[in-house]
């Protein structure tokens, strides 16, 4: 176990699982549809591109969530919102199951959107605050490692219900994270600057705390917009390119995609703890340059084993970058909107670079269906906007929360 796991406490250690495992099920649920889009297609008599437009409304409402379950947490706090919010995600991804239209299920899946948007800043924010600075960086990469995850325990729930229970069960077994909240009504407690802020009075509005600060935010929206062009351009048009270009079949692009998963998985713990090191500007500029040279084997690696290296390498890259956003966000925001602010400006970066996979299907078509050029391009041109954004951007590495002196490097 890393030395700075060992460090913390019981509650710490409790409100650190909570939090990971609050993205990894929420991911879960959210991947819960991909599987099953073609089988919802047929029993609605319509086409899987109409499906889709479930996986769109789920995006777009996500900020609508971040704000309203941000704010929600910065002034009752992050715990009992953190609550109500698993609850939420998990009844609307059971109430999909019984959904008797395609309409029906759309405004579902809007509404799952909202209660996914709200989870990831107030998770990451009440484990941020509750761990000492220096355990940030390992767990932000902890944090951000849940999203790959849950991808894999969508797998799994597709492996051994859907021959059984259909789609409909895939969406019963997606209530299950509602059990969560038991574990965080008994084992979390409250996040200790959110604590002290109300016992102090020093709470304040969202307009007076972000007075000074709308740059940052809008730097922040830029910088995410680029880190989700990255992480989606290397995600979601490649079992695209593995099908109707590579010709693979149905087993190799499973296996790949486990590869491109566990690499996520292996850069998000590396990266983000290496980020206590070396500071988190550095780590995730190494991360997003370091992709460049693994293109190449990516896209064109000739053999299914050059492939899988390919697929693994450029994960660890991308989502080694990933690895460090949970920590730098909280240190970059004040602590009046730390419930806010981290998540609203992660999931506006989301809706932003929402036209990455139609851009790279643009150009593919524009090059003779030729996704691995597409795809290659699109990751070379974002890992170096990526890498400017963050190279001329603030860092507060360290930083004190609430009344605690800073401790490290100060923003900058």
């Amino acid at each position: 176990m890393p030395a700075a796991i060992r460090e913390l406490n019981t509650d710490q250690r409790h409100t650190v699982l909570a939090s990971f495992l609050g993205w990894t099920l929420d991911a879960f649920d959210y991947f819960l549809l991909v599987f099953v889009i073609g089988e919802i297609a047929r029993d609605f008599h319509t086409s899987p591109t109409r499906v889709t437009t479930a996986l769109f409304l789920t995006l777009a409402a996500r900020p609508l969530g971040a704000l309203v379950f941000g704010r929600l947490a910065d002034r009752y706090g992050r715990r009992p919102v953190l609550m109500v919010d698993v609850v939420l995600y998990s009844v609307l991804e059971l109430a999909c199951a019984f959904a008797p239209s395609l309409s029906a299920l759309l405004v579902l899946r809007f509404l799952f959107g909202i209660a996914m948007g709200g989870e990831w800043g107030i998770g990451a924010s009440l484990a941020m605050e509750a761990i000492p600075p220096s355990a940030r960086g390992l767990v932000s990469g902890l944090l951000q490692s849940g999203y790959p995850c849950g991808y894999f325990l969508g797998a799994i729930a597709y492996w051994l219900v859907f021959d059984h229970f259909g789609w409909r069960g895939m969406f019963v077994v997606g209530a299950l994270p509602a059990l969560l909240v038991l574990y965080i009504r008994h084992k979390v407690p409250e996040s200790p600057v959110w604590q002290e802020a109300r016992k102090n009075g020093t709470q304040v509005s969202a307009r007076v705390a972000m007075r000074g600060h709308w740059g940052r935010f809008v730097y922040l929206m830029a910088l995410m917009m680029a880190f989700n062009m990255f992480s989606h351009g290397s995600q979601d048009m490649y079992p695209t390119f593995l099908k109707s270009q590579l010709h693979l079949g149905t087993g190799e692009v499973t296996l790949l995609t486990l590869l491109l998963n566990l690499g996520a998985i292996v850069g998000g713990l590396a990266f983000g703890a290496w980020s206590q090191r070396i500071g988190r500007r550095r780590a995730i500029m190494i991360a997003a340059l370091l992709a460049l040279p693994v293109i190449p084997l990516w896209t064109h690696g000739g053999s299914l084993a050059m492939l899988g290296l390919g697929a693994f390498l450029i994960q660890v890259m991308v989502q080694g970058a990933w690895g460090v956003v949970p920590s730098h966000l909280n240190e970059l925001s004040p602590d009046a909107v730390r419930g806010t602010l981290p998540g609203f400006a992660y999931q506006m970066g989301n809706l932003l670079a929402a036209i990455t996979a139609t851009a790279q299907s643009w150009l593919a078509a524009r090059h003779g269906g030729d996704y691995a050029f597409a795809l290659s391009l699109w990751i070379a041109v974002v890992a170096v906007l990526l890498a400017l954004l963050t190279r001329f951007g603030p860092e507060a590495r360290g930083i004190g929360f609430g009344r605690a002196a800073a401790s490290g490097d100060s923003a900058t």
